[in-house]
């Protein structure tokens, strides 16, 4: 066996009852063909994981997280979003956010919705991009679809009942309403779903809902077949419902919390249903690769860093995305074979919520941060052009 195939009896039981319903259901697999894809895909280039572009060409995705223009518009803002915008989203992506990205080295978009409030009874994030934002973005991006809202740090919301029809109702809304729209746009990668999904775990504030599945019950075997129906199901109807509407983009599932409880029955559940294993991960350099690898491991899927960052509290009250984080974990990503991207839990622009960000909400640059992400962002470009020239592949 190799690095990505060595399983622990239990993930083994557990990836074959996965590999059972994925032939029920054989829409299911994306992987990249003798034929030239028209969008995204993933497959291997000399023994690593890769995106692959429409044009058939590898692809390490480095995306920022965290686009929404509102901060432009706070009272100290002093009218910029009118005085240079014009009140208009198409100019400020345009002229703004576009070139800005490109210019810093980053070469496609995460997810964009930003927190804008924090608190036990009202955590929000602001809206995705609508279809029309992302053609003036003209950049590769990620959409996350709003299929259920256990996310952990989801204060309010009562967990759904992945077997109801009303389940399915809502989830085929949500297809046809968004994935519709995006199915013929190469410039998509694929679509997320929950922001670090409670499956067996709580934060502060969400207790009264508890998780979706009690952990405890993970001791025995049946509540572990237990937990692979129910995460079966979920995973299913998703699935299907995007499938309805755009059989063409990538499917990056819900974006784990690394650092709390990920059940191998939920990944397993996942595995024929998803293209890509997407994780939040705030931790030592050292650790995501040591995590990274090992779920690659135990599923044979390729993985993407969907959301982390290096923070640093600055003199004034405010966050850096410290660039020195940001070039290290590049570096240590290279040796995770399986990765296939790195997205930046930045912002563009800082908020008071969130209060960090590449830009202020008068647009003034943090340069320190910038200067330094450019060129790690520059660096790992170069490094992943030279793993698809050369012959063969070195960690």
């Amino acid at each position: 066996m190799n690095a990505y195939t060595s399983l622990s009896r239990r993930s083994f039981l557990a990836r074959s009852a996965a590999i059972s319903v994925c032939l029920a259901f054989p829409c299911v697999t994306r992987a990249t063909s003798a034929i030239t894809p028209k969008f995204f895909s993933v497959g291997q280039r000399n023994g690593r994981w890769w995106l692959i572009t429409p044009e058939d060409g590898p692809f390490f995705s480095l995306g920022l997280n965290h686009i929404d223009s509102s901060p432009l518009r706070y009272i100290e803002s002093d009218d910029i979003w009118w005085r240079k915008y014009g009140n208009s989203m198409e100019r400020w992506i345009r002229d703004a956010v576009r070139p800005d990205l490109l210019k810093w080295g980053f070469n496609s978009v995460g997810w964009v919705q930003e927190v804008v409030t924090r608190g036990l009874t009202n955590h929000r994030h602001s809206p995705t991009f609508t279809f029309e934002e992302y053609q003036w973005l003209d950049m590769p991006f990620c959409h996350q679809l709003p299929f259920a809202d256990f996310h952990q740090w989801e204060m309010e919301t009562r967990h759904p009942d992945f077997f109801s029809a009303e389940f399915e109702d809502w989830c085929d809304y949500v297809a046809r309403s968004q994935c519709a729209r995006l199915a013929n746009d190469n410039k998509l990668i694929g679509y997320f779903y929950v922001d670090c999904p409670t499956w067996v775990h709580v934060r502060p504030g969400n207790e009264w809902k508890g998780p979706v599945f009690d952990p405890n019950k993970l001791k025995t075997v049946t509540g572990r077949a237990e937990l692979t129906r129910i995460a079966t199901r979920y995973y299913q109807v998703t699935h299907a419902a995007i499938r309805r509407y755009d059989r063409n983009h990538l499917i990056l599932g819900d974006r784990y919390e690394a650092n709390a409880a990920v059940p191998d029955e939920v990944l397993l559940a996942a595995c024929p249903f998803v293209d890509v294993l997407s994780f939040q991960h705030f931790g030592p350099v050292d650790k995501i690769r040591t995590d990274l690898t090992r779920f690659a491991t135990q599923t044979g899927k390729p993985v993407l860093l969907a959301d982390s960052a290096g923070n640093l509290k600055q003199s004034d009250g405010t966050i850096r995305n410290d660039p020195r984080v940001y070039h290290d974990t590049l570096r240590v990503l290279r040796e995770v074979r399986a990765c296939v991207g790195f997205h930046l839990c930045g912002a563009y622009l800082r908020n008071r919520v969130r209060n960090r960000g590449l830009r202020g909400s008068d647009e003034t640059p943090d340069q320190i941060a910038i200067e330094g992400i450019s060129a790690a962002n520059q660096e790992m470009k170069e490094w992943a052009k030279l793993q698809t020239t050369a012959p063969s592949v070195s960690g």
